[in-house]
């Protein structure tokens, strides 16, 4: 198979060597000639083949590769990969809801596969990806024979890629509300919502911050359809107030609410966090969760990101005499370390001290790899709050 040739500058990052997918516009001395999103070979400045993958000059990250190898990227390619990923999950996997492609650290730049029982829920966010659909529907109902596939892909970055929003039945056809259960409980997943209709990534930090939760008044801020709420009141939370902008989601945690039995227990509030948050008494809540969207929408963001960080913190913290907080950050341009610091400082203005009850991240089907620091993204802490003068 020939394929148009893009090549290296002489002095390139070793990271791409080490397994890094993506090669920057300024890190290409001869660009293929070729059409958006079709596939290229990358070549060193020498002539050694670093890979296969799709080309886009419409975005900065001008190459992502696919393979390391000469090999046709087909069915049978993705088959391949999706298999492999689903043996990681599928040997691990404690719920019937799991991600099954997280993009680059499955091979795959540009897609990413939540399964929801028998229900597939994709996302396509490149062009060069979106010219295997087909290739990627034909595998996945061929390897699970599922009852559904639905292609949920939006977002302002679409436009810079060169593509149109999808949402739509791709295969078969289901509810809008995809029922399915996780650590015991029935959630539902929203195809009208956000990403993927549901936020797996916070599962294993739900149910450990559930061993908290007894006989708590829980605040629930940035709740979506109330994953950490359930979680909590499911364990023996007294009541929840689930705080969001949206009305569905809200809704949405409501029919869950009933699901689960626990229809009594929790209140809803529409608005902004930052005011709601402002508006709270000391000891309003015994255990306050903050799990914010990614506040950073580029680097130059960051600085107004690590500030709301603070402020949400901070405002939660006062709301707390005592009690825990369960604070996260679900994106990769704000580093750890910095992150942390913003929460120290939010803890030293409210002249409190944070006893850590345990750290947490992104589960094993949202694979970090070592080689791709861009996929490891999500940070989480649970503290138990003091006042300095308790110490």
């Amino acid at each position: 198979m020939s394929l148009p040739r893009a090549i290296l500058k002489a002095r390139i990052k070793r990271r791409i060597f080490n397994g890094h997918p993506w090669i920057y516009d300024n890190e290409i001395e001869i660009s293929p000639e070729c059409e958006n999103g079709s596939l290229v070979d990358l070549f060193t400045n020498s002539g050694q083949f670093v890979g296969r993958g799709y080309y886009n000059a419409h975005s900065t990250i001008r190459i992502r590769l696919l393979t390391r190898k000469y090999e046709n990227i087909d069915e049978g390619f993705f088959a391949r990969k999706i298999q492999r990923a689903f043996m990681l999950r599928n040997r691990y996997a404690e719920t019937s809801a799991y991600r099954l492609i997280f993009g680059e650290s499955d091979g795959l730049p540009g897609l990413i596969v939540d399964r929801y029982s028998n229900y597939f829920v994709i996302q396509i966010s490149t062009l060069g990806m979106s010219k295997f659909r087909e290739d990627i529907v034909s595998t996945l109902v061929k390897l699970f024979n599922p009852k559904g596939i639905y292609e949920k892909s939006e977002g302002t970055f679409l436009k810079l890629e060169g593509i149109n929003p999808i949402n739509e039945w791709l295969y078969g056809s289901g509810p809008m509300l995809i029922p399915f259960k996780m650590n015991e409980i029935s959630f539902l997943s929203d195809l009208k919502g956000q990403k993927t209709g549901f936020f797996l990534d916070q599962r294993y930090n739900a149910k450990l911050l559930s061993k908290f939760a007894s006989e708590k008044k829980v605040l629930d801020v940035f709740s979506y359809t109330g994953n950490f709420a359930l979680h909590l009141l499911k364990a023996g939370a007294d009541q929840a107030t689930l705080l969001d902008q949206s009305e569905r989601a809200l809704e949405v945690a409501k029919e869950i609410a009933k699901i689960n039995g626990v229809s009594d227990k929790i209140y809803t509030v529409q608005g902004n966090a930052f005011d709601f948050l402002r508006s709270l008494n000391p000891g309003d809540y015994d255990l306050i969760v903050v799990d914010p969207p990614a506040l950073v929408k580029n680097s130059k963001s960051t600085e107004k990101a690590i500030a709301a960080y603070k402020e949400l913190n901070l405002r939660a913290l006062k709301a707390l005499k005592e009690g825990i907080l369960a604070t996260s950050s679900c994106t990769q341009a704000i580093r750890e370390d910095l992150w942390l610091n913003t929460i120290h400082r939010a803890f030293s203005d409210c002249k409190k001290v944070g006893l850590q009850l345990f750290s947490g991240s992104q589960p094993f089907d949202h694979p970090v790899s070592l080689a791709i620091f861009e996929t490891n993204y999500l940070k989480f802490r649970a503290f138990s709050v003091r006042k300095i003068t308790d110490i």
